[in-house]
């Protein structure tokens, strides 16, 4: 396709994969894909197919700022035949079969006639484009990185995952996320609004109370990378935003009430590679369709109960690689506790993506716990990475809670117990857990020994020969063999003392 880069790998099966949804008659399909899973990137592409055939397509933007963005990548990748529909702008074309047009616009006017219909941010579900799909016999393809909202399963039958965002960290195209969670507000008792999460104002409110510890963690940890802070309000993001000021970091806010002007100008200095603009700070407006590649930090001040959606594309904003920078990760710092909250769904869909559509509206609707405040979150047992719930996002690791050696044919598969405490579902679970342990903690020679002299203090007999440290997998120490193994080493530590007195 002229002016079309070459698809990666996933792209291609991805459009391969929606032509044959379209072939078992899916009329609505979606295609989910992760921040710099280039969206519309094939959004565009299969708009050209389309074209090349003479059918007419409409390009449907979530918002009427992204527009003109959505214009000048179609100019890029040789789209140049296309109209825009929008009150007396210059590009107002209706002759052209590609049409591009924001959700509000469509609202107030009659539809154009189109045989492929492309939906930017599918999951916010705008009226305008809901009730016309229903009526239209053309094909609808939604595009989202986090299709996640009620009722889409109703609007659309099938959705095509193009990549995981582990596929995407392992081929280059994001980085990793270096995760720190910070100081955040007491979040006890605050109301909550209509759609279950926690009312903006009040979150807004008791975030103020930390907005000092937010800037004075940023300094400490942030190194002064380009920087998409989340806050609550709009009035929440201007008291961030003053603090940072104050402290010495340019700051600006970002939002619905920055007037397009001023948005052109502050975009203009923040996309330099030597930007004095360090910090960009919004509710919503950045979240979405927001593309600088080399911002490497993203501070999360947003506390969330139940939108996952929402603090993935608050996070996927600093996931974009940029080698051209020298970008090799990105560090979130989370002063709102939704990484805390969200790990485990956040995991599976960074390893998995969805399955089906009504799996991500039930993630949108499950309230999560509140983070113990005496509680830190789990590291990973090979890396170290927090937060951890069952796979590590940073080195694959997975818990595996379930006996991970198997038994020979009519072996007792008792649980173990030492004091009341369970230590493990089996004897081969114990021994999972010992030989993790020694290898996080011993050196290479020691660590069979070590697990071995473990496992009998626990069992109270040797383990199998053909139990090895190294054939073994990795597991999650439980806390009962942890407070045995922490017993043992203090015993051990004040015998050696007591010799050496």
């Amino acid at each position: 396709m002229n002016g079309f880069p070459s698809p990666r790998d996933f792209q291609q099966r991805a459009h391969e994969a929606l032509r044959g949804g379209v072939r078992d008659g899916h009329r609505c399909q979606v295609l989910m894909a992760p921040t710099g899973g280039g969206k519309t990137y094939l959004g565009l592409r299969i708009a050209k197919e389309a074209i090349d055939k003479g059918k007419r397509v409409v390009f449907v933007c979530d918002r009427t700022t992204l527009i003109n963005q959505t214009s000048e990548t179609s100019d890029r990748y040789g789209l140049t035949d296309h109209g825009i529909i929008q009150s007396d702008h210059w590009r107002t074309k209706p002759q052209h079969l590609f049409q591009i047009a924001s959700a509000q616009t469509l609202a107030r006017r009659k539809w154009p006639k189109a045989d492929v219909v492309i939906v930017d941010e599918c999951h916010t579900q705008h009226t305008a484009w809901t009730s016309h799909i229903r009526t239209t016999q053309a094909v609808v393809i939604g595009l989202s990185a986090t299709p996640f909202s009620p009722g889409l399963g109703k609007l659309f039958s099938r959705v095509v995952n193009a990549a995981t965002m582990r596929e995407l960290t392992d081929n280059g195209v994001l980085v990793p996320m270096r995760v720190l969670s910070c100081v955040r507000p007491d979040m006890t008792g605050a109301k909550t609004n209509s759609r279950g999460e926690w009312d903006d104002n009040e979150a807004a409110e008791r975030g103020t109370a930390i907005i000092g510890d937010v800037v004075a963690e940023w300094l400490q940890h942030g190194e002064r990378r380009k920087t998409i802070v989340f806050g609550s309000t709009i009035k929440h993001c201007e008291q961030l935003c003053a603090e940072f000021n104050a402290a010495g970091v340019m700051a600006a806010v970002f939002t619905s009430h920055t007037t397009p002007a001023e948005r052109e100008s502050l975009l203009g200095e923040y996309r330099k590679p030597d930007s004095v603009l360090r910090v960009l700070v919004s509710v919503e407006a950045l979240a979405k369709g927001f593309d600088v590649p080399d911002v490497s930090c993203v501070v999360d001040c947003r506390p969330l109960r139940k939108s996952l959606s929402t603090a993935i594309q608050m996070w996927g904003r600093g996931l974009r690689s940029s080698p051209e920078t020298g970008k090799t990760d990105c560090i979130l710092l989370d002063h709102s506790g939704n990484i805390i909250r969200f790990r485990e769904d956040f995991e599976d869909i960074y390893f998995r993506g969805l399955e089906a559509l009504d799996d991500g509206e039930k993630l949108d609707k499950t309230v999560r716990k509140e983070p113990e405040d005496d509680k830190a979150p789990k590291g990973c047992p090979s890396c170290g990475f927090r937060p951890f719930a069952k796979r590590c996002m940073s080195c694959g690791f997975e818990a595996f809670q379930a006996p991970t050696v198997e038994a020979e044919a009519g072996e007792m598969r008792e649980v173990v117990m030492l004091g009341g405490k369970q230590l493990g579902t089996d004897r081969a679970h114990v021994w999972a857990q010992v030989a993790t342990y020694a290898v996080m903690h011993s050196a290479p020679d020691k660590r069979q020994g070590r697990a071995a002299h473990l496992y009998k203090e626990m069992t109270g007999v040797w383990p199998p020969k053909q139990w090895t440290v190294e054939t073994t997998p990795r597991v999650l120490v439980t806390r009962a063999v942890e407070n045995k193994i922490r017993a043992k080493n203090i015993a051990f530590k004040k015998a050696r003392e007591k010799v050496a007195a």
